[in-house]
């Protein structure tokens, strides 16, 4: 069970009511009025909590849960064991979020502005926004309605941002635009200098950054992350992409919509990331390269050169997945005959 002290459970649920939720199917004889208070994992949950399978790796633990109720494929259904109510579904993991959503949804915005936080006059609020103690928020910055503006953020001069975004603690955001229902998570860095310099003998002349960010509705960025603006061009990042912690987007990047972002990347200047591209932790990516999209970037691959639309590729330099692990098993040979 969740920290009540962190977070706020809204059950009961019936069973009845998380299929609506999901879409899910209930099976015959499952009672669907019998209700559940609370999500639990597999190995832990209890009678009245609401489990799932969504790896194969866990049937074994599936087939001994104490759960409830299971949201299961139907081609697990027949390892329930006996006492657990299914939901069945093709997709369980997205029906799992949607349940979980229902029992633990987001906290709405405290409207007000707390009497340590400094408002320009000039700057405008929707209703229902809450302002947290030492924000800080410009002239002209725009904040839709619902918005929330953390303990410590700074919303500079000039700002926008859309209909009930987040903004948590200690965030700076600067020559944005960000749409609605933006996720931005503590010490992220929005909107600074692109690094940029006319380098020489004589010294590194600063280039002006005259861009912007602009993000679209529904992205959400981890923690620490930056993106940098546009040094003419904007910085873009497409509705509905997901950044992680720590991951650090330079000036005239553009990133599509949906594309999945993990940890430690980094994506240098004036690259284009299509839509729906995923990149696993550590991927460094090349200046003025163009990603295609719905490629699939393994973790720690270093990309010097474009990537085709759909091409799913590994290694440094990256290389397309099958040919990477042609290269990782004949080293092992060469390595092993060596010893020999």
């Amino acid at each position: 069970m969740a920290d009540p002290r962190f977070f706020a459970n809204s059950g009961l649920f019936t069973l009845r009511r998380l299929a609506e939720i999901t879409g899910a199917e209930l099976r015959a004889g499952d009672d669907p009025e019998r209700a559940f208070a609370d999500v639990a994992p597999l190995d832990s949950a209890g009678p009245d909590q609401v489990s799932f399978l969504d790896n194969r790796k866990y049937v074994a633990a599936f087939r001994a849960t104490k759960a409830g109720a299971c949201i299961v494929d139907p081609d697990l259904a027949d390892q329930a064991p006996e006492g657990v109510s299914l939901l069945l579904t093709t997709d369980p993991y997205r029906a799992y979020a949607q349940i979980a959503q229902a029992f633990y949804p987001a906290v709405a915005a405290r409207a007000g502005i707390d009497p340590a936080a400094v408002v320009s006059p000039e700057a405008t609020l929707g209703e229902g926004c809450g302002v947290e103690a030492g924000a800080v928020i410009g002239a002209g910055a725009e904040i839709g309605d619902g918005c929330q503006v953390g303990a410590g953020s700074v919303v500079g001069p000039g700002v926008v941002i859309g209909t009930g975004s987040r903004i948590t603690a200690n965030v700076t955001l600067s020559h944005c635009l960000i749409g609605a229902r933006a996720i931005i998570h503590p010490g992220v860095r929005i909107g600074q200098d692109g690094f940029g310099f006319a380098m020489g003998a004589a010294g590194h002349l600063k280039v002006p950054q005259l861009g912007r960010v602009v993000i679209e509705d529904d992205v959400e960025i981890g923690a620490n992350t930056c993106i940098d603006r546009g040094a003419g061009p904007d910085t873009f990042v497409g509705a509905g992409s997901k950044i992680d912690n720590l991951v650090q987007i330079g000036h005239n990047v553009r990133i599509g919509r949906g594309c999945v972002i993990i940890s430690q990347v980094g994506i240098s200047g004036s690259t284009e990331v299509g839509d729906f591209v995923a990149m696993g932790g550590k991927v460094g990516v090349a200046g003025h390269l163009k990603i295609g999209p719905g490629a699939r970037l393994a973790a720690r691959s270093g990309v010097i050169r474009d990537i085709p639309a759909g091409a799913t590729v590994a290694g440094f330099p990256a290389v397309p997945v099958k040919e990477h692990w042609r290269q990782v098993a004949t080293l092992a040979k060469l390595s092993k005959r060596k010893e020999d």
